[in-house]
């Protein structure tokens, strides 16, 4: 039953079902949804509820022209309509309904008439009335508004060729962008002269918009023509470009001749140094090639579960994959492994293989129960691992371990693909390895050993929640250098452990505090675990709040739920043509909400019990910042002193004065425009010459001289 509150979407249910009682009609079924508007030959919709017994009855209906309304639902006869009724049961409680137009849409013309043709392109204008039915009474009805406009079939027949359009820059593609069809008609296309003025009707209200659909857009207010006679100021006759409309800058430039490169204009910004990045190199996550600049592949699972064949090997991405087969016969020798890789440092490795007989093959075959008439004995290969030596940003070895064994046909055989990165002799921890942090790697922290000054390795971890959800049973994750995430897991908690907060807030702080152990981060990837100056320490942000140790109400507030790890980041230098990044700081803060035993409805002092148990959820997130040393190059005292002169913070722009006289304007050839300017200025000399300013200046220059 509703419970009626001040929400509006509860008043709305509340008076749906209300609607629906005074309606008459029994609220067990229901058509979801219950009006369709329809513009082609196909409706579909769906019948929810107890749709056991449920008949259908279609027929067309049409308002009345007093009140407006449409006739009520009937389970009479059917009614002989142009549509096909057909329905499907889906699951146990819904049928899907289908209506299927059994008419021709093709407009009438003079030729040979078609059975069913359309007279006009508003084919079809119907209501029909869908109603389920039991037995003679109505229990749902589907209200379709049907607006169905005639097909209009090409007179030719479609072409097969494909539009070249031609340069924008030397070869104007014309007034009507959205007409890509040669001889055919573009729907929407309103400018398109392949359509008829049938055609036409149909989407004239639907143009498309803008200037690709040929509508260009308004004169700018620096064209000569873009002024009046009454508003234009005394000085826009001689500032205002004037340009054909052909250049429309939503479309390209559409003047014939050659292009115009702008030359490099001065500039008070200090020059910003780039290191100059290698042609060949590898990063994390980019896929290595071959020396015929194809993928290196190794079989690997999808997302579907299936295994792709040619699936790339990323750089630094290890991961094993069981790829299952069903083998009727012997399969075909296995290709070469022998491969050239390009190593990321413009040299060239060959990839070497180690071949073993495996000795168990349990783990590998999954036998057939169908009786085999004649078995075959096959020699096959179980099991790939690729190890893949790299130092920097390259490769410098790969090898192939080969397993392979003998095995009887037919039968279901699992095959195993690995690949995995080695730096060295370092495989314990999965380092970067080089002088920066790499993305996807683990953050490195550590603990201080006073007595021996060296650095212990300690971990920075996040949940990794197993299937109860209880923080008890959760695995741990290394945190990822990079990867803003987050997890959480469940703390059950008593009435009895509410009731004393203070215990249960350290309780739940010692819970968030392992996940931390570790009281310095490194601030590289490949950090030197005897020497301080690579390591910063781990800042905790402590909240001060005086909070009653005990409570007798089942409710303790201030319980550190959250753990918050800030990672500050940034790049400083670059190394083999790659950006190396540091971490600069990394603070952790808890995050403080309020617990409360929800006690059991119904039960009579059921908040006195104090075994009364609840799982309450506490959580962590990792944020990573980046935080450049130097966001952008230092501004020049000029810069900062004359802003008035900067385009780009003011409405009046001098440096552009004379921009139609300057080489960024492209409007027109650069020789008409700076013939047009010379003789501006010849104007403006002749009208101070000969204008009453200069006559005065020399009226005066004759008294004085005399």
């Amino acid at each position: 039953m509703a419970r009626l509150s001040s929400s509006h979407g509860v008043f709305q249910f509340t008076f749906m079902i209300i609607m629906l009682l005074n309606d008459g009609t029994v609220c067990n079924v229901v058509f979801q949804p219950a009006f369709i508007l329809a513009s082609g030959p196909r409706i579909s919709s769906f019948l929810v509820g107890n749709v056991s017994g449920i008949s259908f009855s279609l027929r067309s209906v049409s308002s009345s022209n007093a009140t407006g309304s449409i006739p009520s639902s009937s389970c009479g006869p059917g009614f002989q309509t142009q549509w096909n009724l057909s329905n499907e049961l889906i699951g146990k409680n819904a049928i899907q309904v289908r209506l299927c137009l059994n008419r021709s849409l093709q407009l009438c013309g003079n030729e040979a008439s078609v059975p069913d043709c359309c007279l006009e392109p508003l084919c079809l204008q119907e209501t029909l009335l869908l109603s389920a039915c039991v037995g003679e009474t109505p229990k749902a009805s589907l209200i379709i508004q049907t607006q169905i406009y005639a097909q209009i079939v090409p007179n030719k027949p479609p072409s097969e060729n494909k539009t070249v359009v031609p340069n924008q820059v030397f070869e104007p593609l014309g007034r009507c962008p959205c007409d890509v069809s040669p001889g055919v008609c573009d729907i929407r296309c309103c400018c398109d002269q392949d359509c008829t003025q049938e055609a036409l009707g149909l989407f004239m209200s639907q143009c498309l918009p803008g200037p690709f659909g040929g509508n260009f857009s308004t004169v700018p207010e620096y064209q000569c023509s873009a002024q009046s006679s009454g508003n234009d100021p005394d000085w826009f006759p001689f500032l205002c470009v004037t340009s054909p409309s052909d250049n429309n800058p939503f479309l390209g430039l559409f003047y014939n001749g050659g292009t115009v490169s702008p030359k490099p204009r001065p500039s008070f910004q200090a020059l910003r140094m780039t290191a100059p990045v290698p042609a060949i190199s590898y990063r994390q996550g980019d896929p290595i090639f071959t020396k015929d600049e194809q993928y290196f592949t190794v079989p690997q699972k999808s997302g579907l579960g299936q295994c792709a064949e040619n699936a790339p090997v990323a750089f630094l991405e290890n991961f094993e994959s069981r790829c299952v087969r069903r083998l009727e016969s012997c399969p075909p020798a296995s290709d070469d492994l022998r491969v050239d890789i390009k190593d990321g440092l413009g040299g060239i490795i060959t990839v070497s293989v180690v071949d073993e007989i495996a000795d168990d093959l349990r783990s590998f075959l999954s036998n057939s129960r169908e009786p085999v008439s004649v078995p075959q004995q096959c020699a096959v290969v179980v099991a790939l691992r690729y190890t893949l030596y790299w130092s920097e940003n390259g490769l410098t070895d790969v090898t192939v371990t080969r397993t392979s064994g003998n095995i009887t046909v037919p039968v279901s055989l699992t095959r195993i693909y690995s690949v995995v990165f080695v730096n060295g002799n370092e495989t314990s921890q999965p380092n970067s390895n080089n002088t920066g942090y790499q993305v996807k790697r683990p953050v490195i922290g550590g603990i201080l050993d006073f007595d021996t000054e060296v650095i212990q390795r300690a971990q920075i971890n996040q949940w990794q929640p197993g299937g109860d959800g209880l923080c008890s049973s959760a695995e741990l994750k290394p945190v990822l250098f990079g990867i803003n995430s987050s997890s959480g897991c469940m703390i059950p908690a008593s009435l009895l452990n509410v009731t004393q907060c203070s215990l249960l807030r350290e309780a739940v702080r010692d819970v968030l505090a392992e996940l931390v152990s570790a009281t310095l981060v490194s601030t590289t990837g490949n950090p030197n675990f005897s020497n301080l100056s690579d390591w910063v320490n781990i800042t905790t942000s402590v909240q001060n709040s005086s909070q009653p140790a005990e409570s007798s109400t089942g409710e303790c507030s201030a319980v550190p739920t959250h753990l918050r790890i800030h990672v500050w980041s940034g790049i400083m230098g670059s190394g083999q043509g790659s950006p190396q990044t540091f971490i600069q700081a990394m603070e952790i803060s808890f995050v403080e909400t309020s617990w409360r035993i929800e006690c059991g409805m119904g039960k009579e002092n059921s908040c006195l019990n104090p075994e009364l148990m609840q799982n309450f959820p506490v959580t962590s997130s990792v944020t990573f910042t980046d935080n450049p040393l130097i966001t952008q190059p230092p501004r020049s005292r000029f810069s900062i002193n004359f802003t008035e002169f900067d385009c780009d913070r003011n409405d009046v722009c001098w440096p552009e004065l004379a921009f139609p006289l300057t080489r960024y304007y492209t409007g027109e050839p650069y020789s008409e425009a700076l013939a047009k300017g010379l003789i501006l200025v010849f104007f403006f000399i002749a009208a101070s010459v000969l204008g009453t300013p200069w006559r005065q200046i020399r009226q005066a220059w004759n008294t004085a001289s005399l």
